[in-house]
């Protein structure tokens, strides 16, 4: 595990650059240089003030295999989120106030993010992994009216390079 900042959190108090035993933390490209943090060390994490820098691992682990019963439970659920987001933007564009304008559209993105959560989940949404690819062709196949044809085919073009 290796320290990272986060930028926007950093307010500069700094005491992370005298607690660094080996000077990785640099406040001034609020970078902290790897090749010299030492793994586990924490001494930045721990004297951080503002809570901006943390602990990631340098090599995240192999994302779990999920059953077809999953990705499809998977699946309903990302559904149900993209009908909310519908509904949300439905009744934003009829709200007689601007408070439930804003808080309808505040739902229709959260659904947004919800549904490409769950869908990334269940294995669509990673570029390079071949379900996308499928499920952009499937997608054109069963194409209703108002799907964004033209967004798919060009999305496929770039994976396909």
């Amino acid at each position: 595990m290796h320290a990272v900042r986060n930028i926007r959190l950093c307010t500069k108090d700094c005491l992370c650059l005298y607690v660094c035993p080996t000077g990785a933390s640099d406040t001034e490209n609020g970078q902290i240089d790897f090749s010299k943090c030492i793994e586990g060390c924490r001494a930045c994490v721990d004297a951080c003030i503002s809570h901006a820098i943390s602990l990631v691992p340098e090599k995240f682990p192999e994302q779990q295999a999920k059953t077809d019963a999953m990705k499809a439970k998977l699946q309903i659920a990302a559904v149900s989120k993209m009908n909310q987001e519908a509904a949300a933007l439905k009744a934003a564009g009829t709200a007689e106030t601007d408070e439930a304008r804003r808080l309808s559209s505040a739902i229709a993105q959260s659904s947004r993010i919800m549904a490409e959560d769950l869908e990334r989940e269940a294995g669509y949404m990673v570029p390079q992994n071949a379900q996308t690819k499928a499920l952009l062709q499937e997608l054109l196949q069963s194409a209703s009216g108002d799907f964004p044809k033209a967004e798919a085919e060009k999305l496929l073009d770039l994976l396909s390079r």
